[in-house]
């Protein structure tokens, strides 16, 4: 008797601790909660927010609301199947999405609904089993020695910050990020180049989200030739000159972000890739991205003969596999060149 007793009590509780739940509102009825509202509501400030970088957040809501929310965003959690999603990845493969477009979006959706699954809202992700769109492996593009002397010629003709900017990037072979971030106290002059200690690739309330670089040490130093850090200089006068204009206009505090918007706040993590394109369309390079200026800052080096070690530790890549899966066909094209200069000793004649 006692044991029903206490069996009663507990069962009584728990019913009036569900009760609570529901009155407050903290109870999720996965039957009718919306896919959308969950990964609202649910995925994005209880999870994502909180482990994912706020670039990686950015991204997923981006192909979120673009492509899944109007396909699957309607449809309950317990409802969803795997011929849903079989639905929504084939009407991709109709568009002109890359292939490593086309995983990223199967992967975000696979990531909110594995979390549906962790906290219990439906008991297995319909995608498992599902096949994976196949993305395409792609060579990174890059300008060769005859390019990249046009590319420079055409950016000293560019505007002082703009010049150190994407020089910085062809190089140095820094990524956008941390040029965003870089700040005087990161140039050593004296050491002939800058220290990368942080990046800022995104913003919150319109303040920059900063960030150690993707690195396993907290930073790496990039060393460059005289004549860019002689421009370096150069810009450090005109900026205190900018500086003393604005005055009390400044807001960038004691911050001093070599790059900002006027007033002493770092510049808008796109704005760089915008300017970029239209100096290419301006002098009539070569159409890359942003990113490919780091690119071709490695491939010049290694076919001056640099190491792969130094290049990855100029990078700032935590795995030499990296750097070398990265840049295989060059350094493949490199050796096929020195069997080439070998050539020269073939004999005469060969004996029987």
């Amino acid at each position: 008797l006692k044991t029903t007793k206490k069996l009663r009590e507990y069962l009584q509780t728990e019913l009036m601790k569900f009760k609570a739940e529901v009155e407050s509102g903290e109870y999720i009825a996965p039957e009718r909660m919306t896919f959308e509202a969950f990964a609202r509501n649910e995925w994005l400030p209880k999870h994502a927010e909180k482990n994912m970088s706020p670039l990686t957040v950015q991204n997923y809501m981006n192909h979120l609301e673009r492509v899944v929310f109007p396909a699957i965003g309607h449809k309950r959690l317990n409802e969803i199947r795997p011929l849903h999603i079989v639905a929504l990845m084939d009407g991709l493969d109709k568009t002109d999405l890359s292939g490593s477009t086309k995983l990223y979006i199967f992967k975000v959706i696979k990531s909110v609904l594995n979390q549906a699954v962790r906290w219990k809202l439906i008991p297995r992700n319909p995608m498992e089993g599902l096949e994976r769109p196949r993305a395409e492996k792609q060579r990174p593009r890059y300008y060769d020695q005859d390019i990249a002397q046009r590319a420079v010629e055409a950016l000293m003709q560019e505007p002082m910050r703009w010049r150190i900017y994407f020089l910085g990037a062809l190089l140095g072979g820094l990524r956008r990020g941390e040029l965003n971030a870089l700040e005087w106290p990161d140039v050593d002059f004296a050491a002939g180049g800058v220290y990368v200690r942080k990046s800022y690739s995104t913003t919150k309330a319109d303040e920059p989200v900063i960030k150690e670089p993707k690195t396993e040490t907290s930073e790496r130093f990039v060393d460059f030739p005289e004549w860019y850090m002689d421009l370096l200089r150069k810009y450090r006068a005109q900026w205190n000159e900018e500086r003393l204009a604005v005055g009390t206009k400044w807001l960038g505090g004691e911050r001093q972000f070599l790059f900002h918007r006027g007033d002493g706040r770092p510049i808008y993590p796109t704005t760089p890739a915008h300017v970029w394109y239209r100096i290419m369309e301006k002098h009539g390079l070569p159409r890359i991205r942003l990113h490919d200026l780091r690119h071709t800052a490695a491939t010049l080096l290694i076919e001056a003969g640099v190491d792969l070690k130094t290049i990855q530790e100029r990078l700032g890549h935590s795995k030499y596999t990296t750097t070398a899966d990265i840049y295989a066909h060059v350094t493949e094209r490199m050796k096929k060149r020195t069997a080439d200069h070998l050539e020269k000793f073939r004999p005469q004649s060969v004996p029987n």
